[in-house]
């Protein structure tokens, strides 16, 4: 019997030890649509999944700005950005804030964006 107990108890400690803390956020993907800005680095997001992004100080205007759909899961944004030849390239990012005014979101890299929405 006092195997069984200090089996359980073992179980119970391997489980809250190694059963993870991270919350998934839910973030509301209507808050995405619109036009973003950090520094001259811009991007905007349509509702139909679709977006560009572009960066003034390369001398890029939104005009010859890069085209990307986006998908946004819990706190899971998926940018695929289209070439020009046919290419795609998936990029992926965990959001930490989405609000009417606010985008921040950071790469599997550590690199942190932080957006403001403009008119």
């Amino acid at each position: 019997m006092k195997k069984i107990l200090k089996f359980i108890g073992v179980l119970f400690v391997f489980i809250f030890f190694f059963s993870s803390c991270n919350e998934t956020k839910n973030f509301d993907k209507n808050l995405l649509p619109g036009k973003w800005k950090q520094g001259s680095l811009y991007e905007r997001y349509l509702s139909d999944g679709s977006g560009y992004t572009w960066d003034t100080a390369d001398d890029v205007n939104e005009e010859e700005a890069q085209a990307f759909t986006w998908t946004l899961t819990n706190d899971d944004l998926i940018q695929i950005h289209i070439m020009e030849m046919g290419g795609k390239i998936p990029k992926s990012y965990t959001v930490t804030t989405l609000s009417a005014t606010h985008l921040s979101y950071h790469d599997s890299y550590g690199v942190k964006y932080t957006f403001t929405r403009i008119k």
